[in-house]
């Protein structure tokens, strides 16, 4: 009986239940040209009886559209609670496309997975950029520049989060140094100078940053617990095995 409705195909999870979604990317980091590409990222929670199934929902979904990417709600807070990089900036993003009210609770969250354990992810991801990066040039290969500026402005936007507190997708005046870098402009060695000092500023901004040693689980998870319990009880197409397992 439990499995006796067919489940959801991943892009209608994300197409029919979609909480929350925004652009991110050059667009939402004020370093977009023509060229770019519109880059969606998004949340979607699945409803809570899928998961009372042997197969259960997709902790992501690529598409439907070109260059979207979605994420199941718990995974999303999974991945946000260990202040993935990539999560963080979803939750900041200036251009929000879709919200609903659990999208609306979520971001006013964002606060709550803030820590100082953004200077261990972010230095920690643009150190593992570098190291690829490197291997790529004693291999003889051409300095990716787009990824070297994707790097730097990880590591401005990481200092700045330690040194205030909050945290700004939009580089500001760092725009022009930053597209420089990604056309290929400007000297690799000043590229590295500039990544060193960002890391340094970095590491003398933690012991003094205004965030909080560790983000704050038991909000995050009271909120996921609450949405769960609403969408076990709400009609609709899986209603039906909710009334079955209460019977």
């Amino acid at each position: 009986m439990y499995d006796g409705e067919p489940a959801p195909a991943p892009q209608d999870l994300v197409r029919d239940h979609t909480v929350y979604s925004c652009v991110m990317g050059s667009r939402a980091f004020g370093l977009a040209t023509e060229e770019s590409d519109t880059d969606r990222r998004g949340v979607f929670l699945a409803p809570t009886p899928l998961f009372w199934r042997f197969d259960k929902p997709p902790t992501h979904v690529d598409g439907p559209l070109p260059e979207q990417f979605s994420w199941e709600l718990e995974r999303f807070c999974v991945l946000g609670l260990r202040a993935n990089p990539n999560i963080l900036e979803v939750l900041h993003s200036p251009l929000v496309e879709r919200i609903d009210d659990t999208g609306r609770e979520l971001l006013a969250l964002r606060g709550a997975f803030l820590s100082r354990e953004v200077h261990r992810t972010f230095v920690h991801y643009a150190a593992g950029q570098h190291k690829r990066l490197t291997a790529d040039l004693r291999a003889g290969r051409e300095p990716r520049w787009k990824p070297l500026s994707h790097l730097l402005r990880l590591l401005l936007t990481c200092r700045d989060l330690l040194r205030t507190g909050e945290l700004v997708l939009d580089v500001g005046a760092e725009r022009e140094a930053l597209l420089a870098v990604r056309r290929g402009e400007t000297e690799l060695s000043r590229v590295e100078s500039w990544a060193d000092r960002l890391v340094a500023e970095a590491d003398a901004a933690l012991p003094g940053s205004p965030l909080p040693d560790a983000p704050d689980r038991a909000r995050v998870a009271d909120f996921l617990v609450r949405t769960r319990r609403a969408s076990a009880l709400q009609p609709g197409p899986y209603h039906q095995i909710a009334e079955g397992v209460a019977d």
